[in-house]
């Protein structure tokens, strides 16, 4: 859709692309996008589903030992189970409705893994990751993981409509999960008929829709579409069948450079990044080193342990 046929409230409507992690799996990329890179401190946005697995998932499927720095990815399940482990040596199962918020800081890799009874029967998964910058006083700091079950998270419900709030303030609401800077992250489940906004107090705001169809002045959008909305602009979301949203934004931290899963205020810190991984100076998680994701464009490295890269 062209900028001129868009709704005055709107400042574009991203439509997610396909992208490939490896063997096969394949995501809705909605974020980075070349004509509107983030949604506030939101810098990277991947859906992956609704899909089934089948019993016995490969092992092609799983996610490697893979670096990141200078920003906090957010893992959010609606569907399905996966492993994560990282190199401060954390290993949690992330379950539907949790938040695990992992932040980079200075370095740290991780891996994401379909482990146990899910791998073996497979099933429905639905997963959302998105990347949330961290301000710039913040980005070398120590790395963290953080996990929030679905139980411990702001629940709120009305005619209709039932939400939980991830992360940030929203509607009243607060959530306990520990973030550097101002953002709400908000699923929302809608029956037919029932609307929400976009909360206020933020300065940029947007719309995923995840499962199902929604009105949004006068027009209908649905699975994989993100509607960016304009500073202050806060249209009505109609659901015209059973539909899942999350809603996301809050205040920009400034241009981030993002090159496969770095990102950094400063270009240089991305070219030091990228030699720290191939020369084996990020660890990588101490129960997941048998292999990892080499530096894209690179040949092959050992990884720095006793054991050669599959």
């Amino acid at each position: 859709m062209s900028d001129d046929a868009l709704p005055p409230s709107f400042d574009i409507v991203i439509e997610a692309r396909k992208a490939d992690l490896g063997g096969g799996f394949v995501v809705g990329r909605v974020l980075p996008f070349r004509l509107h890179r983030t949604v506030g401190p939101f810098v990277f946005f991947d859906h992956a589903g609704p899909m089934t697995l089948p019993p016995n998932i490969p092992r092609a499927v799983d996610v490697r030992p893979h670096p990141h720095i200078s920003l906090a990815t957010v893992s959010y399940l609606f569907a399905g189970q996966i492993t994560h482990r990282d190199s401060l040596g954390v290993q949690q199962v992330i379950e539907p409705g949790a938040v695990n918020w992992m932040t980079a800081g200075r370095g740290i890799s991780h891996s994401e893994r379909f482990e146990g009874r899910f791998k073996q029967e497979g099933g429905a998964l639905d997963l959302i990751q998105s990347w949330v910058a961290l301000p710039e006083a913040d980005e070398e700091m120590a790395p963290a993981f953080d996990h929030y079950p679905a139980a411990g998270l702001p629940v709120q419900q009305d005619k209709g409509l039932w939400m939980r709030l991830v992360a940030g303030d929203a509607f009243g609401l607060t959530s306990g999960v520990k973030t550097r800077s101002p953002l709400f992250y908000v699923h929302v489940e809608l029956q037919p008929g029932a609307k929400i906004a976009a909360p206020d107090g933020h300065a940029e705001r947007a719309v995923y829709v995840a499962h199902g169809r929604v009105r949004i002045e006068g027009r209908d959008y649905g699975h994989g579409q993100m509607v960016v909305f304009k500073p202050g602009a806060a249209p009505a979301i109609t659901a015209l069948e059973s539909a899942t949203v999350m809603l996301l934004g809050g205040e920009a931290l400034g241009p981030r450079h993002i090159w496969w899963n770095f990102v950094s205020s400063r270009k240089e810190r991305i070219e030091q990044a990228k030699a720290d991984w191939k020369a084996g100076r990020i660890e990588l998680p101490p129960t997941d080193k048998d292999e990892f994701i080499p530096l894209p464009d690179d040949a092959p490295v050992k990884a720095p342990t006793k054991d050669a890269a599959h």
